[in-house]
């Protein structure tokens, strides 16, 4: 993998459930882990969908292996890229070689 090819920050958000004075659940996105990262796949589609158009972007981030990248899921997580949203679709390991973590993502709707 070559180390110069990434060349974009990204951050990985966790949603953590926080219970204020009166005990309302409150759901927050906290920052969780910023890395680099090489960016593939921006292609995006866009569909007539109730009267508007909806655009349809997805995006790959390819980031070095650590302890903190294995332990994101495509649940718990959200990826922040160019101050833009993208929700974790697909999770690949790479054949658990240790080297590398590809995450497929879809920009959130907002």
């Amino acid at each position: 993998m070559k180390i110069s090819a990434m060349n974009v920050k990204i951050t990985f958000q966790e949603n953590k459930t926080n219970i204020d004075k009166i005990g309302n659940h409150i759901n927050e996105w906290r920052d969780y882990y910023t890395c680099h990262a090489t960016v593939t796949g921006e292609n995006g589609t866009e569909e007539f969908t109730a009267g508007e158009i909806v655009e349809n972007i997805d995006i790959a981030f390819t980031v070095r292996y650590c302890k903190k990248v294995v332990a994101v899921t495509s649940t718990n997580f959200r990826i922040v890229f160019n101050n833009e949203l993208y929700d974790i679709v697909l999770i690949d390991h790479f054949s658990y070689k240790n080297q590398a973590v590809k995450f497929k993502c879809q920009k959130v709707r907002r």
